[in-house]
Formats: structure tokens, sequence, C-alpha cells
């Protein structure tokens, strides 16, 4: 592909419920906007968020966990897992953008997850009773598709179900912007967690190479591939609280934010935007300096911090417990929520209260489960959307790749 002047590829973000979307075919190079569409029928539930974290990190299901989903009836059991009895989202719960793939396009909602480095798809390939209404990827009616003799993909989950298949390369466009020999992960089996949502059409993982499962060797990312034809080796986020955000490639948009931004080093080890906070702060508390290792993920929903941290914060929230029956913190929906500040090297990050109250555990419930959970169990803290919500992040992908922050009118 020939450089790009100034690209900005702004992807607007759409949610779990997106409709059918519409081909990219006349996209206008030098800025897109893809509008955020939501899901009206949907099921808010700290318990499941929950529960998909700790399987994508792999992490054992805790048997109080494993009952709290269990009682929501909103997964029920089968032989390689759960599936959904109803639809599970919230305009909160994740994004998805519309990426085209193929000649000519076939359109599929993915999930962008900064945690994971697959790009997967539904597809043809897919074992029809693991296929809940998702738009699918048709290898075979893609004249720019070629499958990779031998290669194959695999990626195992907590509760030990697992989405494999084989690679195809193909022609990937994202908000105007085209890898045109992009591996795509095609789905054989997929694991019940990912059935359940028929919004979500596969992911498109924006880690580092090292996390890719394919077999047998790993294969470049979507941003790597196309990172040369950038103006800038950036993609940035900049989500909203019940509104539509967006994803820019390539440009740092200094309107969307505020003040200047605060570059942090990434540990790209084992494949995760980590870096290193600065500290955190509860209220009008002083703030405490101390290192917390943390990944930043879009494709997290809550927030996840150390036991002590987590404690601290629900011991200044009157009648929060850590509730086995809910699995995890609530407290009464009208109680009122400190703010929750992180420190990125020198600059401070707010998390305003009213993100961290989730939502109820139940329809019409007077309880409501936390934004902020605790990362034990799953081995990792992780700054998911509860945290970047409160930001404008700067994923620089540079020779030194680092994580850049900034504050931003909410």
């Amino acid at each position: 592909m020939a450089p790009l002047t100034h690209f900005l590829a702004a992807a607007t973000l759409a949610s779990l419920g997106a409709a059918m979307p519409t081909a990219l075919d006349n996209v206008k190079v030098g800025s897109t906007t893809l509008n955020q569409v939501r899901n009206t029928n949907y099921t808010f539930n700290g318990a499941v968020s929950v529960y998909k974290t700790y399987l994508k990190f792999g992490a054992a299901i805790p048997e109080h966990l494993q009952t709290a989903v269990d009682n929501t009836g909103l997964l029920s059991k089968r032989t390689s897992g759960s599936v959904a009895t109803s639809p599970i989202d919230s305009s909160d719960d994740a994004y998805s953008i519309p990426v085209s793939i193929g000649t000519p396009a076939q359109v599929l909602n993915l999930d962008l997850d900064t945690g994971s480095s697959d790009l997967w798809v539904f597809s043809s390939l897919t074992t029809a009773s693991e296929v809940n209404g998702q738009n699918i990827y048709t290898p075979s009616k893609s004249s720019t598709s070629k499958l990779v003799s031998g290669a194959t993909w695999k990626v195992k989950y907590g509760d030990e179900s697992t989405s494999s298949g084989v690679v195809y390369t193909d022609k990937v466009t994202v908000g105007g912007i085209t890898a045109s020999s992009q591996a795509v992960e095609v789905a054989k089996t997929v694991s019940a967690s990912f059935t359940s949502n028929s919004d979500i059409d596969g992911l498109i993982g924006m880690g580092f190479d090292s996390l890719n499962s394919a077999k047998p060797s790993a294969v470049p990312t979507f941003f790597d591939n196309i990172i040369g034809n950038l103006d800038s080796p950036v993609f940035t986020a900049d989500l909203k609280h019940n509104k539509a955000g967006s994803y820019d490639f390539g440009v740092i948009d200094s309107s969307k934010y505020t003040g200047s931004l605060t570059y942090v080093a990434v540990d790209t080890d084992p494949g995760y935007w980590k870096f290193t906070s600065s500290g955190y702060g509860i209220g009008s508390a002083a703030f405490k300096s101390t290192s917390v290792v943390g990944i930043a993920d879009t494709g997290t929903t809550l927030l996840y911090l150390d036991t002590a941290i987590v404690k601290a914060y629900y011991a200044t929230v009157s009648g929060a417990s850590n509730s086995a029956t809910y699995g995890g913190w609530v407290f009464k929906c009208s109680a009122t929520l400190p703010n929750f500040v992180f420190g990125v090297g020198s600059a401070k990050i707010t998390i305003p209260g009213s993100y961290i109250n989730y939502s109820p555990v139940t329809t019409g419930s007077s309880t409501c489960f936390g934004g902020l959970q605790d990362s034990t169990d799953i081995g990792i803290n992780i700054f998911g959307d509860v945290a970047l919500k409160a930001a404008f992040v700067v994923f620089d992908g540079s020779d030194t790749p680092r994580l850049g922050w900034a504050s931003k009118t909410l």
C-alpha cells in the first residue's frame, strides 16, 4: 500500500448489540467515522462480566463465582461449556467495530481487544451448533483468500473450553486502512462464552505478536501489518461512558484530551500492553505512591486491582461487601461512591465514582455490582474499560513501545 498522508481512521465504536453491519466499500480515505449502534435488548450482570474475564485470562473459576453465574439464569450448561439463554450486553460491556474482510467485502463486528493478539472470526467452517446468529466469514466467497498450509490456531480458556481453527490470509480493512494480506484465523470450534453473544463475530487482537496463538509460528497482528503505512505508529482509544467513543489510527487528535500526554514504558512480555502505575488515591484521601503493575485492556469491561487496594476502596462505601452470592463486591445502588485515582508517571487519572457503579445485580435490584473488583485469582491487574473511559490513551507501537495517558472532558 502507498503511505498514508496524515491518515486518520476514526472507528466510532459499535456496541455488542450492533445491528448487521454494512459494507465499507465507499470509505473516504483520510478520515472515517463508524457510528456506534446500541442494542436495547440486554441484561446487565456483573458476575457474568467477571466470569468472562476469568475465562479470557485462563484463570480457574472459583466455586462461588460459578454458583453466582449459575444463579443468574443467564447461562445454561452444555457439554462444551456454557451457552447464554438470553442476550448478555450493556452499552458499556464491550465494544465492536465493523471490519471488512475479503473481496468482495464481508463485514463482521469484531471486538478490538488490546488484551489478545489473534484476529479470529466465526466462519462457514464453524460447527453449526456453535453459531448463534453471528455474521460469518466464508473464505470460498473471497477471491483474495488463501489457506495457509499447515497453520492452525487454538486459544484455551479458564473453563477448559477452546476456540480453534485454521489460518487464511485475506484483505482486511478497518476504518479505511487496509492490510492486503492479513492472517485471518478462521474458527472451526468456538468457546460457548463467545457463542452466547450473537452480536460479536470474533476478535481483532491488538496485543503483541508473542501472544498470538497460531502454530507452527505466530502471525503478525493487524496493527503490525499496517503500522509502516501510518503517519505515526500509534492507535488511540477514546472510550466513553454511556456514549459512542472512537479509535484513531496513525494520528493523535489533541482535541480529544486536556492538558498533556504522559508516557510510560510498556513491558511486552508476554504480549500485553503492560505498564506500571505510580500509585492510587481514593476520594479526597492522600495519594499513595506505590508501583501497581497492570495491563491496558480494551477487551475487559471492569477494573481489576490488588486485594488491598480494592478493600481500601470499598471500606469507604457504606454497606459494601464482597458477596459470594453475587460473585464480587456489591453495595447499595443509592450509595455515593468516591472517585478512584491512579497514577501514570507524575500524572493522575481520575475515574468518577459513578463509573464504578457498574449495574444492579439483577434488573430492578437495589444492590449494585462494583466496576472495581479483585484481581488476585486472575493473576494480573487489568485496567479495563472502567479505567480507560476516564482517559485518552495512546498505544504507541514504535521500536520502544509505550502508553500515553491524558485526562479528558468526561
